[in-house]
């Protein structure tokens, strides 16, 4: 009897930043991409100025819209330095290279092998505040994902999704993914 090689099932993830849109918003823009559940990756999951953004309201609206809503606490950006010795030196800003640390910590492998059971379950889209998504930690998150094989939408409106590319400088060594640029390992 033979086996045949198990192939790891990629998945489609979608990203979205809450921004200052309105709730009616939000919704048209996941409804257009047919998302059926959002988690949400911020630390902090509240707005002063957007209260229909804080975890509390969003827990009751999304649901009631027909949309699964998950707080990710694990996955949340604003991480502190963990180590003197990053690896990523290609990163010059120091939120983003705290965060890529705690890429390679065994919290955020688990939170994201849980945002990947999510997706193969339903269409999931990641959230933050930042629109754009290049400006916040969803971009690390993104190439993580993208680097272990699987395909990331960023999700701008109701039209076209654009394709998540990694950073230049992102490499994969020995499974994990370090921001080094051409630098020999």
């Amino acid at each position: 009897m033979t086996f045949a090689k198990a192939v790891p099932q990629t998945s489609t993830f979608y990203t979205i930043g809450h921004s200052t849109r309105t709730l009616d918003e939000l919704l048209a823009a996941l409804r257009a991409h047919s998302i059926a559940t959002l988690a949400d990756i911020r630390s902090f999951p509240m707005s002063r100025r957007l209260p229909h953004f804080n975890r509390e309201s969003l827990e009751k609206t999304l649901p009631a819209a027909g949309i699964q809503y998950l707080w990710m606490k694990e996955l949340g950006g604003r991480r502190n330095a963990i180590r003197d010795d990053s690896p990523h030196i290609a990163l010059r800003n120091a939120s983003f290279r705290n965060y890529a640390d705690y890429m390679l910590t065994a919290e955020f492998q688990n939170a994201a092998a849980e945002l990947i059971r999510l997706a193969e379950q339903s269409p999931t889209a990641y959230m933050c505040a930042e629109r754009v998504y290049f400006h916040c930690h969803r971009m690390l998150v993104s190439d993580w994902l993208t680097a272990h094989g699987h395909e990331v939408l960023h999700i701008d409106g109701a039209g076209p999704m654009k394709p998540h590319k990694l950073l230049p400088e992102a490499r994969v060594v020995d499974g994990e993914l370090i921001y080094r640029g051409d630098l020999l390992l």
